[in-house]
């Protein structure tokens, strides 16, 4: 099992260089940040931009891998969002993972005037975001791209260099239903679910178990084998903050390897609010996972 951690990009770049050396110098495999604009019940409390936050994280860190939990088509547009990705993934030195969904219907929805979408084009700019941006981040050296969707269009874009992964960054969609998960199968080397809204305790578990059987159908209609897909699950969206105590962190991890998943992904404590916790339980987990490893 593999550990991540979320750190929300709300602290001054002095306490949040070193929360993020500190998740590397714990062992976490991965840290990630959320990318809103601003986010639900913390929307008035300062908020922070996802790509200047991880790059000073790369910059602070050497090993860890870091990434976006999760990237969405609201606010973004490929072209210069793969830019972005690139350039940032060359300066981490090919540690960046791309977080993608399909974008909430919340605040980040709706800042720019946009008019609220249907499930079925979310779905539909989703798929062309995704597709664009598997292009755009291939791509090496020479040349241009173009493409001209029903969301986005590119006339002779052009990227920065050769990726510094091969044969590009890795891909992890946000999904639970069966459209997201072809694309899952169709596009990503993982997969990340947060389970289903509005479902707590063992139904929420039981729920998540259902979600795993659907991406095993999916990858099979898509000639693929199940097992190359990793697989993450968020754990705090359950009712109980999975950094509560160690035994809570220890119950849900059991409970996530026993339906295969590959990451684990908890939220570093906040002082109060949703999330909220204390420090020294983070430490003590991440020192029970390093001794295993």
């Amino acid at each position: 099992m593999r550990h991540g951690i979320v750190i929300l990009p709300q602290d001054s770049w002095s306490e949040g260089r070193r929360r993020w050396a500190l998740a590397e110098e714990l062992g976490f495999d991965h840290a990630w940040t959320y990318d809103h604009l601003s986010w639900r019940s913390l929307a008035d409390e300062p908020w922070g931009a996802t790509i200047p936050t991880l790059t000073a994280a790369a910059a602070a860190t050497s090993t860890i891998r870091l990434g976006t939990f999760v990237a969405s088509p609201n606010f973004r547009h490929p072209v210069p969002f793969a830019k972005d990705l690139a350039t940032l993934d060359d300066i981490a030195g090919g540690r960046f993972i791309l977080g993608v969904g399909s974008g909430g219907t919340g605040f980040d929805a709706f800042v720019l005037g946009q008019s609220e979408l249907t499930p079925r084009q979310r779905h539909e700019r989703f798929t062309e975001f995704v597709e664009a941006l598997d292009t755009l981040l291939r791509f090496e050296t020479e040349g241009a791209i173009s493409f001209d969707g029903d969301w986005f269009t590119a006339v002779n874009a052009r990227m920065v260099g050769a990726p510094a992964q091969s044969p590009r960054l890795p891909f992890v969609l946000a999904a639970n239903g069966p459209k997201g998960l072809a694309l899952v199968a169709q596009h990503a080397q993982g997969w990340v679910t947060t389970g289903p809204d509005g479902v707590h305790g063992d139904d929420w578990w039981s729920a998540v178990a259902g979600l795993v059987e659907r991406l095993d159908v999916a990858a099979n209609a898509a000639g693929r084998d199940p097992g190359s897909i990793d697989r993450y699950l968020a754990l705090d969206m359950n009712g109980t903050f999975s950094m509560s105590s160690v035994a809570a962190f220890d119950d849900q991890v059991a409970r996530a390897a026993e339906l295969g998943f590959t990451d684990v992904i908890s939220h570093w404590p906040r002082a109060n609010g949703i999330y909220a916790g204390s420090e020294d339980v983070l430490l003590e987990v991440a020192a029970r996972f390093s001794r295993k490893a």
